[in-house]
């Protein structure tokens, strides 16, 4: 396990600041980049599951607004952000097993789950196969699988690569239109965000 210098992560209250650990933890023989933010070991932790190719900076505003008592969990899936590149593809249903042995690295038994988009599917399968270690399940901006009512397909166009990541104006552009709310007035946003991680990985581990 290689650490990284802790970094103060503001919590949610004024004056209030939460050390986070950012790791690399090899989690049934894929390299993961982890990151925690410690909390109130009494309370379940927070495991999120991030949107396809999006490293797990994207999400750190969520993590901000959070109550600091409450310990996150997040990661890079392989070959996205700071995880290494697959040396094979993988399918989503093999992933429930890579969660449940990253909590089991972590020491957690059970943890609420909270899926984005592509994460949703991830926590569902989750969920699904290994309902003992969730104990809420929460999905935000996602899916049901093959019975959906399928996504615009001039919406979908823009996840086909991963040009958002790298590209910052034509994340600028395209910001409202894929992913709605206050990103059609503050598209910029959506650019800070995307690229906050300094690199989504290569374009192998988003396909």
């Amino acid at each position: 396990m290689q650490y990284e210098s802790p970094r103060a992560t503001p919590g949610r209250y004024a004056g209030e600041m939460t050390a986070a650990t950012r790791s690399t933890l090899t989690v049934r023989g894929r390299v993961l980049r982890v990151d925690v933010r410690p909390g109130n070991p009494a309370w379940p932790p927070l495991l999120l599951c991030n949107g396809i190719g999006a490293s797990l900076e994207v999400l750190q505003p969520f993590v901000d607004a959070l109550d600091p008592l409450r310990e996150v969990i997040r990661f890079d899936l392989p070959g996205v952000g700071g995880s290494s590149l697959p040396v094979l593809p993988y399918h989503l249903a093999t992933l429930p097993a890579l969660l449940t042995g990253l909590l089991d690295r972590l020491g957690h038994d059970r943890a609420d789950v909270l899926g984005i988009s592509w994460g949703g599917g991830l926590a569902q399968q989750f969920a699904l196969w290994r309902p003992g270690r969730v104990r809420r399940l929460v999905l935000v901006a996602t899916g049901t699988g093959t019975v959906m009512v399928p996504g615009r397909p001039r919406v979908l166009r823009h996840t086909l690569t991963r040009r958002r990541y790298r590209d910052p104006r034509y994340a600028m552009s395209i910001a409202g239109e894929i992913y709605g709310g206050s990103m059609r007035s503050s598209p910029a946003r959506a650019a800070e965000l995307l690229h906050a991680g300094g690199g989504a990985g290569r374009d192998r581990g988003y396909y």
